[in-house]
């Protein structure tokens, strides 16, 4: 009877100790479910996206603030938008120019997600958005190149292009105003500005032969100038010379004056004298080795010749 009742406590304590161990190990597999639930549902917001909270498909809370944050599990779901601007680079497309020509235009979006609810509600999605936005632009922007014409807009000096972007990113953010898209454009901007291949060589041969006219148009010009400027310095010169020939003959008629006064003065002192001088100065200017002079042998000339004073 005894060990009857030894083996019956036996069995109650081995009883006790197996529900112990059951009822910890479910409560400890209870505590890491719970840690696995919490861990999984915490999400982390980072400073350059929005988290959206959806339950049951519905959007329930936009998060903007970074930080940690908690969903309930299974019933909410999180998706990421990014609040970053982004480039959405629009498909290249054939317009018609004022002028009638066609032209092949390129062009890139600076675009960021301003107001996420509104997004969703009205875009669905950032492909829509997208989509949406460059149906917007490209529309702008066909109708104002197409008040333009060809050469204004590929001419760097009559080019509008620098307020043609301003205008367009402005007409398309009303646009997108008015459609409650949520999206912000920045800048719209043109790429590229091409002829169709078929068009390329006549407008390349035109712009050539307009080059070279313009050029030949400028040598021209600075021909005439040149000789304007020639011109103009021989006249400035004849002026000078002129003048400096009058004021030469001025000069030289007060010098040949003061020499007559000298002469006459000399003169009137010893006129036998200077009549003496000047009949051989003639001599020197007159006769050589080679001179032979016929005059009457009584001519006063002579005298002096003869040695007779």
């Amino acid at each position: 009877m005894a060990n009857d009742n030894v083996v019956n406590m036996e069995e109650k304590k081995t009883s006790f100790s197996f529900k112990g161990y059951l009822r910890a190990g479910v409560i400890l597999l209870i505590i890491i479910a719970l840690l696995v639930v919490i861990l999984t549902n915490l999400f982390i917001v980072k400073e350059n996206e929005y988290k959206v909270v959806r339950q049951f498909g519905e959007v329930v809370r936009i998060i903007e603030e970074p930080g940690l944050n908690f969903k309930i599990p299974f019933i909410q779901s999180v998706t990421t938008l990014p609040k970053y601007q982004m480039t959405y680079d629009v498909e290249e497309a054939e317009i018609n120019t004022k002028d009638k020509k066609r032209l092949i235009i390129d062009n890139y979006t600076v675009w960021r997600i301003e107001d996420p609810k509104k997004m969703i509600s009205n875009a669905r999605s950032i492909v829509n958005a997208e989509t949406k936005m460059a149906e917007y632009v490209f529309s702008t922007v066909r109708s104002e190149l197409g008040q333009l014409n060809y050469d204004e807009i590929i001419n760097d000096e009559k080019s509008s292009r620098g307020s043609l972007n301003d205008k367009v990113t402005d007409i398309v953010n009303n646009l997108l105003e008015q459609g409650n898209y949520g999206i912000v454009v920045k800048d719209v901007r043109m790429k590229r500005t091409d002829l169709p291949s078929e068009n390329e060589e006549s407008v390349f041969t035109r712009m050539i032969s307009e080059r070279e006219s313009t050029a030949q148009g400028y040598l021209s010009k600075g021909d005439a100038e040149k000789n304007s400027i020639i011109a103009e310095t021989d006249r400035e010169v004849k002026e000078m010379l002129a003048k400096a020939e009058a004021d030469a003959e001025v000069i030289r008629s007060e010098g040949e004056k003061e020499a007559a006064k000298i002469y006459n003065t000399a003169y009137s002192k010893d006129p036998a004298f200077y009549e003496m001088y000047r009949t051989l100065q003639s001599y020197k200017q007159t006769i050589d080795e080679e001179t032979v002079i016929i005059i009457p042998f009584d001519s006063p000339y002579a005298s002096l010749l003869k040695g007779v004073q």
